[in-house]
């Protein structure tokens, strides 16, 4: 998969740390390790998301509107 690069700009005391995960061998380097952290944020923050949306769902009204297309095929299950 192509990548691009970017220019990432840290503090010491976060560099430092960055380094000693590279050298235990938590990530074969800097890049990785970041591209790695970044895509478990960016997980984060779309589940977070994604509970916040289905918060707003009604439960009444939302299976209501599915017993229109499904009538009966199945129980509802507990939120």
């Amino acid at each position: 998969m192509p990548v691009a690069k970017i220019a990432v700009s840290l503090d010491p005391q976060t560099l430092k740390e960055l380094d000693k995960l590279v050298e235990r061998g938590f990530s074969p380097s800097r890049s990785s390790l970041i591209q790695d952290a970044l895509a478990e944020k960016l997980q984060k923050i779309r589940r977070v998301r994604l509970a916040r949306e289905c918060a707003k769902l009604e439960k009444a009204a939302e299976q209501a509107a599915a017993e229109e297309f499904l009538p009966g095929e199945a129980s509802w299950p507990e939120y």
